[in-house]
């Protein structure tokens, strides 16, 4: 066996994990302690003296050390007081394996810091009771500012030998314990937008380590931890990186010389943790091995990789070794930093294979090869029908996102539900189609991986076959119609189709962007799309404005795009917008009701279909212009940003029904409805006995009949003017009470089977105006219960 030997001292190459903090394996650490030693011997108090006498001070900030009752999170709590710092020094006083508790050790720690002039208060909770650890902070001294995750126990054992207890144990504390205190002070640092989080990993952790399988899946799920909070917590200013110290500790005593032993002092450590702890650094998601005076940071390193795979042919493990050594090779290697940079390259790789036809399944014997997996595959793809249902409540929501106001008075026939003439927006028909997308549609389409940090929203059409219901039950069926290379992005076209039973209400064609998948060789055009068609070259006919809120991505978003890029800072940034991005299907709806509202007076029967291209984004809060043009039933239309000019929907159109066809459409008013042969009984009625109903009742009323959610009849009842009369249509003045309900309903009030104030509270019955002069009806109606 080969020999090191030291000051004349002999050391076997491989110790017991137990004598390292990190239990690193030795060999590993023969070179770095030789130098160091070198080095630092002689000088390391100097060394650490000057970087402790810097001007890195935590006056006013409150800092939590777990494990802080010996070794290194002593050193963290002795060093964070000195610099000022508030400092809870928690310690469940246990031996090294677990066992036992006493709160000598964090009390000895407490004292020491107060003799010399600090701030500090004991916490003996075990680090699963991370509450009660917060709580102490909170209680002594009002905030939480920085938590180090310091505690840890060793159960080693050969993985053969490891028990079920030994195995927990060593998860509760390293990474459940981290978990619980973490969580505890979380909400805390959002609240005060500022946190500093350090997680202990361990250089078993990072290489693995003999007899450590346990504490080393635990210390490398530190690290995971640690890079998602740097994630989610960048936009609230809380930072969270992740050392692997090498610091020897009681346990090393008598193993190693003390010139070594006077190396690896957690001295040597804690400097590291301070600077990343401090609010002028900057440093998040970090991975730092730290010991002796040494601090090297870490990354991911990967091959270029081999593509193992050639179109029309299986994938064989026989490639697969043919390609090993290209598959192992490091020169030349890429170092991604991100998850994005990751999937990035997978789509690069499909890109590459798709470029010249399809590619065969994913086998992994002989067997016969096919031509539909890949991105070849995805083309026809069918998703599993989605049902979904609405009310006026979904609908109002969606007016409201896209701007509608009561500031119209036209607008209110979108918002309110006692409208005579409520209405969907026409625009509606995307949020009943776009459920396909956020139900985890993208990611079920073979051969395609979806970031939905990259993803943009590139065209949209959308076409009504009949008006949308106030309230609906619907199916909707989606095909992936085909997928385009454009280059700088992959261009998905997804035909969603929704049915009310088996009637087709609507139609949308969704152009689905993914930002850099594309320059795979793929087609760039389609004959499945629905193409958009350039403005005329002349002024616009017409211009309309509306300034969105600060919150209208938040408003939107309650209509079903949860699409974290309009409501989150952080994953913005990451999809490299500066602040987060107002919906282009919001834009769109904003635009929409423009060209109704200019050039169909509201009337949504009248829309047929829309055509947009999303070109910019817009920001919650800017004022968008629409400019519109009308050739025949065709309205094209463009959107601005007021001030900048920025066109962020470019070649868009409004197909309208002539208003010839709507009349030729529209049954002849109150054919085949139960309620005209009341109505023309009344009215005949009326003849006789009008003038006296005149005088008892002195108002006009006007009746909406409704079938199915929509108004198909009004008739208008004059108890106010000469002889009384009843007549067809709205009122030719103005009405004193209008009164809303379906045919049924109206059949149920006159037969009395249905109370009207039970049918107004229920909402059946809906009426505006001077609605007591509703009771006066009853007079009238009792007559006709026998018709």
């Amino acid at each position: 066996m080969q020999e090191w030997r030291f000051q004349g001292k002999l050391i076997w190459p491989v110790l017991p994990a137990c004598a390292f903090n990190t239990g690193l394996h030795f060999p590993e650490l023969q070179g770095r302690l030789a130098q160091a030693h070198l080095e630092n011997l002689g000088s390391s108090k100097k060394l650490a003296g000057r970087i402790m006498g810097s001007q890195l001070r935590f006056d006013g900030k409150v800092v939590l050390v777990t494990g802080a009752g010996a070794g290194l999170g002593r050193t963290y709590a002795l060093a964070f007081a000195e610099r000022g710092a508030s400092v809870v020094v928690n310690d469940l006083g246990g031996d090294a394996r677990g066992g036992g508790k006493s709160s000598l050790a964090a009390d000895k720690v407490v004292e020491e810091i107060r003799r010399k002039g600090g701030k500090a208060v004991a916490n003996y909770d075990s680090v699963e009771a991370g509450e009660k650890i917060v709580k102490t902070a909170l209680d002594a001294f009002g905030k939480i500012d920085v938590v180090v995750n310091n505690a840890g126990i060793l159960r080693d054992r050969s993985f053969a030998r490891i028990s079920d207890e030994d195995w927990d144990i060593i998860h509760r504390v390293h990474l459940r314990g981290s978990f619980q205190v973490t969580r505890a002070a979380w909400e805390h640092m959002k609240k005060q937008n500022y946190g500093r989080i350090i997680m202990t990993s361990s250089a078993s952790g990072i290489y693995g380590n003999f007899g450590q399988a346990n504490y080393s899946s635990a210390k490398l799920g530190l690290l995971g931890l640690s890079n998602t909070l740097a994630i989610e917590g960048r936009k609230n200013n809380i930072h969270c990186n992740t050392i692997a110290p090498t610091a020897m500790s009681r346990l090393t005593q008598g193993i190693f010389p003390e010139d070594i032993l006077e190396s690896l002092k957690p001295d040597y450590v804690a400097p590291l943790v301070l600077w990343l702890c401090h609010d002028s650094c900057e440093e998040n998601g970090g991975l730092f091995e730290v010991g002796a005076g040494w601090i090297g940071k870490l990354r991911w390193e990967r091959s270029l990789g081999a593509i193992v795979r050639q179109r029309n042919q299986p994938m064989t493990p026989e490639a697969v070794k043919a390609n090993w050594m290209k598959i192992c090779d490091f020169d030349n290697a890429s170092k991604p930093e991100h998850i994005q940079e990751s999937t990035r390259s997978i789509f690069k790789v499909i890109s590459k294979i798709n470029s010249e036809g399809g590619v065969s399944a994913n086998h992994t014997s002989h067997a016969a090869p096919t031509t539909t997996s890949g991105l070849a595959g995805a083309v026809g793809h069918r998703f599993p029908p989605i049902s979904s249902a609405y009310t006026e409540l979904e609908a109002i929501m969606y007016a409201l996102g896209v701007g509608a106001s009561v500031k119209d008075p036209k607008d209110l026939k979108f918002i309110y539900e006692g409208s005579s003439d409520f209405s969907c927006l026409p625009t509606f028909g995307v949020i009943l189609a776009q459920k396909i997308l956020f139900d985890g549609g993208l990611s079920e389409i073979p051969g395609i991986s979806v970031n939905l940090a990259k993803v943009l929203h590139g065209e949209q059409y959308l076409e009504l076959y009949k008006p949308l219901p106030r309230r609906e039950k619907l199916r909707s069926e989606a095909v992936v119609a085909d997928i385009l290379d454009k280059g700088s992005g992959l261009l998905i076209l997804l035909d969603v189709y929704s049915y009310s039973g088996k009637e087709l209400i609507c139609y949308n064609q969704f152009s689905v962007f993914i930002v850099g998948s594309g320059g795979f060789g793929g087609k760039r055009t389609s004959d499945k799309v629905k193409l958009a068609v350039a403005i005329p070259n002349r002024p616009p006919d017409a211009v309309l404005t509306d300034t969105t809120s600060l919150n209208q991505a938040a408003l939107y978003r309650l209509s079903g795009d949860w699409n974290p890029l309009h409501i989150d800072p952080n994953f913005a940034s990451l999809a490299g917008f500066d602040k987060p991005i107002l919906h282009g299907l919001c834009t769109f709806g904003y635009s929409a009701r423009h060209v109704l509202q200019q050039f169909a007076d509201n009337d949504v029967s009248r829309f047929k279909a829309i055509k947009a291209r999303f070109a910019k984004p817009v920001y919650p809060g800017q004022t968008l212009q629409t400019e519109m043009w009308k050739e025949g039933n065709r309205i094209h239309f463009q959107t601005k940003i007021q001030g900048t000019g920025d066109i962020v929907i470019a070649n868009a159109y409004v197909d309208l029904v002539p208003t010839s066809d709507i009349s030729a459409k529209t049954p002849s008013e109150g054919g085949g409805l139960h309620s005209t042969f009341v109505f023309e009984e009344i009215g005949r009625r009326l003849k006789n006995v009008g003038h006296e109903m005149v005088k008892k009742v002195n108002a006009v009323f006007e009746w909406h009949i409704t079938k199915d959610g929509n108004t198909v009849a009004k008739w208008t009842i004059d108890l106010k003017n000469g002889s009384g009369t009843l007549y067809k249509g709205p009122a030719k003045g103005s009405a004193d009470t209008t009164i809303i309900l379906s045919d049924e309903d109206f059949m149920e009030v006159v037969l009395g089977k249905l109370d009207p104030q039970k049918a107004f509270f229920s909402g059946r019955l809906k009426a505006r105006g001077n609605i007591m002069l509703s009771q006066k009806l009853q007079m009238i109606l009792k007559d006709y219960a026998k018709l």
